[in-house]
């Protein structure tokens, strides 16, 4: 595939940062691989990734088509909330990853649902997705819909776009939050510099709303409950960061040393996710327990 675009205001810095900053989907490390294998030219003459650019460039980067790796079935224990001929709720476990990407091929819960519903699910979001019409984070725990055909797939789409779903989540925050309940709404999206985290921001971020309400305060921290009116990649995380709360595990956006060995990743449960099932239009709701690990955290804050 053939990419080409000219510069116009990014005279006099290296083509790799002006890249960076102009192709939101292409990572670093591929467009380092790029320039090593002659794929970036500028003026019909292959550079390298220090040449610095003027105004009036024609550069043209000659990407590879991607090729998507075969996803494989493989049998694992899965938490099944409920189960029917559209739909699947999942207790996600921490560390599980919700479908193939690049460095986790296996061992996901794709791999999981692909030998559990043996062919029966949505196809919409592609090979490495099949059924997968909203996603939580790795060391986010708890409820997660999965849909077994497109019909459904659209019907819970639609109401993810709606912001008609409920999804009541719980964290352990850093800090002691004055305030019993409080509205965030400031916008996300991609971090202007680090592209692999998300940020506030006013400039190209997505609409993002969370309600947060104070279950129990600590000597320092504070368990919450967040109600999401939007879903914006990270947006708990981002959103409590941004008032000075970050989510306790969590070294993206909060300390980088974590202050209770072991823990790994922010403490983070869909506890709640309720729904308008796509073929009875009935609400339901589905709700997964604390996982042991986060109620250990709540007995030991209580103690301390």
């Amino acid at each position: 595939m053939i990419h080409e675009l000219t510069v116009e205001d990014g005279g006099g810095i290296r083509i790799d940062r002006y890249l960076t900053g102009q192709l939101q989907e292409v990572s670093r490390s591929f467009l380092q691989k790029l320039f090593k294998d002659g794929g970036v030219c500028v003026n019909d003459r292959p550079v390298k990734s220090s040449y610095k650019v003027e105004n009036g460039d024609q550069i043209r980067l000659d990407i590879p088509e991607a090729v998507e790796p075969e996803i494989e079935a493989e049998k694992m224990e899965l938490d099944i909330l409920y189960e029917d001929a559209d739909i699947i709720l999942i207790n996600k476990p921490k560390g599980m990853v919700v479908h193939p990407a690049a460095g986790h091929y296996t061992g996901t819960l794709v791999n999981g649902l692909m030998e559990h519903c043996r062919g029966q699910l949505s196809g919409i979001n592609g090979v490495l997705r099949p059924g997968i019409v909203h996603r939580i984070d790795m060391d986010t725990t708890g409820v997660l819909i999965v849909c077994k055909n497109d019909r459904a797939h659209n019907k819970i789409a639609a109401q993810l776009k709606e912001h008609s779903i409920t999804r009541r989540y719980y964290a352990i925050v850093h800090g002691v939050l004055k305030d019993d309940t409080g509205v965030i709404d400031a916008p996300v999206g991609r971090h202007p510099v680090d592209r692999k985290k998300m940020s506030i921001n006013e400039k190209n971020g997505k609409h993002a709303v969370t309600h947060y309400r104070v279950l129990k305060r600590f000597r320092r921290f504070t368990y919450v409950e967040c109600v999401l009116e939007t879903g914006r990649t990270h947006q708990i995380r981002v959103h409590m960061a941004s008032i000075g709360h970050p989510l306790l595990g969590d070294t993206v956006y909060g300390p980088a040393k974590v202050p209770f060995p072991g823990l790994s990743g922010q403490t983070l449960h869909a506890g709640v996710l309720g729904i308008q099932h796509p073929s009875t239009g009935e609400y339901m709701e589905f709700s997964a327990p604390l996982p042991e690990y986060f109620e250990e955290l709540l007995k030991k804050l209580e103690r301390d």
